[in-house]
């Protein structure tokens, strides 16, 4: 896609984790809250919004089902680690 390489599902796992991790980083937020994975969640969903304005743009619907699997593609592994921060040692600090 674009000048990336990268189908547009991988772009989309790429950025979901990148929001994520980004976020968690520059803010100094701990992996087990929230606030990134709402970031993550945020970017999923104005990237979507900007979507549905493309197409209408060129005079297309939107795709209610291919949006709904964009922001799944996005969120599945923020949502993962989310997870997994909170309900196992594996991000714990030793």
């Amino acid at each position: 896609m674009g000048g990336t390489g990268l189908a547009k599902d991988a772009l989309h796992v790429h950025i979901g984790l990148i929001v994520y991790l980004g976020s968690a980083l520059v803010m100094r937020w701990p992996l087990r809250s929230w606030k990134p994975w709402l970031a993550a969640l945020g970017a999923a969903v104005l990237g979507e919004a900007w979507d549905v304005y493309d197409r209408w743009a060129i005079g297309w619907r939107a795709a209610p089902m291919g949006h709904w699997h964009d922001v799944w593609n996005t969120m599945l592994w923020p949502s993962a680690m989310l997870l997994l921060a909170r309900y196992s040692g594996l991000f714990a600090r030793r």
